[in-house]
């Protein structure tokens, strides 16, 4: 059995296989007590769980990918069940759309932040995936160029560890 690869994120981007990738965090920036809506990145020790993509913008990036289809949502109502989680629509709770009209979330790598048994109001969808422009904030997410996104997608296997030090806080 191989040991799982580590992604770390430093103040000058996130370092993995030897590489260092630009990259931006949330707007509230990197933060260990973490609440849904502050905008922060946080602190831990993270897993990949999950690959999603747009099959009708761009190929599959990995093996193990699954699709985005018409109707897939994330919930990030605090106080709902399926808080955390990918839902379908309807769905009437808070949620964000993973088909977007924009191509942030093209490729998508899930993460175990506060999943799979979410703590309400703890923070939800800390995912990686494409960035907006360089320089400019996530929700909370990590986010790349595109074509960085797709070679991490790439490289990446669920259970790829995310490190996010308690030192950049």
């Amino acid at each position: 059995m191989t040991p799982a690869m580590t992604m770390v994120l430093t103040r000058q981007g996130l370092r993995l296989g030897g590489r260092l990738v630009p990259c931006v965090i949330g707007r509230g920036g990197i933060r260990a007590d973490k609440r849904e809506g502050d905008g922060a990145t946080p602190v831990g020790t993270h897993h990949v769980v999950g690959c999603l993509y747009r099959p009708d913008r761009v190929a599959k990036p990995a093996p193990w990918a699954l699709p985005i289809r018409l109707g897939d949502l994330w919930s990030d109502a605090s106080g709902d069940a399926a808080y955390n989680t990918l839902v379908r629509a309807p769905y009437d709770a808070s949620h964000e759309h993973l088909r977007r009209a924009d191509p942030l979330y093209d490729i998508i790598l899930l993460t175990d932040w506060n999943w799979p048994d979410a703590e309400a109001g703890r923070g939800s969808a800390i995912f990686l995936h494409q960035w907006r422009r360089p320089g400019f904030p996530t929700e909370g997410c990590i986010a790349f160029r595109r074509d960085h996104i797709a070679r991490i997608a790439a490289w990446a296997v669920p259970g790829t560890r995310l490190v996010v030090p308690e030192t950049l806080a």
